[in-house]
């Protein structure tokens, strides 16, 4: 797959271990390396703030969207490429949903899955097929994957729906699963649900 961007989701804080921010940061770095575009949700704090300061630290390119309520200078980054401000966070999760060319989620909360679920429905739906990755660095992510499974066991999530989101473990992981994503989506299914 071709691809210049990508849209990442992960925390407003920077977690009770330092190998989060540490991860981030090189995430960042590699974005930059690669020349791929961060869109992100614009701050200037946790995980967010480090892997954007990373990208522009490596000379790359690192693109907010966030809601113009948000109090500029104190939560929002002043030092990236480009801000673009919203009226909601919903049109936040549209607009990077349009521009991103592939979702990374990174170690975060409420914000994060918010965002990562979002982009899953609508790829469940049709209505994208790009790449999703949770990136499941020191089993951050195992909880959320069991209770997958689990919608799965229970016949609350297809198996192709399920495979939508892929995982890694490690950054180099990460990449390749971008590089060489198919999507996987039933054809059959989604003309059945679509006029």
């Amino acid at each position: 797959m071709k691809y210049t961007s990508i849209a990442l989701f992960c925390g407003s804080a920077t977690g009770n271990r330092p190998e989060y921010a540490q991860q981030a940061r090189e995430f960042g770095l590699r974005m930059a390396e690669m020349g791929l575009t961060l869109y992100y949700g614009g701050g200037s704090i946790g995980l967010m703030k480090i892997a954007a300061e990373a990208v522009m630290e490596k000379g790359g390119k690192a693109i907010g969207v966030a809601p113009d309520f948000f109090a500029k200078g104190r939560v929002l980054a002043d030092n990236i490429t480009q801000m673009i401000y919203v009226k909601s966070m919903s049109e936040r999760k549209q607009l990077l949903e349009k521009e991103a060319d592939a979702f990374v989620a990174l170690p975060g909360g409420f914000g994060t899955m918010d965002e990562l679920f979002e982009v899953l429905t609508d790829s469940q739906l049709g209505m994208h097929a790009k790449p999703i990755i949770l990136y499941n660095y020191n089993g951050f992510y195992d909880p959320l994957i069991a209770q997958l499974h689990l919608f799965a066991e229970e016949g609350f999530l297809r198996p192709f729906h399920k495979e939508l989101l892929l995982t890694a473990t490690n950054l180099d992981e990460l990449f390749d699963c971008i590089e060489s994503y198919e999507n996987g989506n039933d054809q059959e299914w989604l003309k059945k649900i679509k006029q």
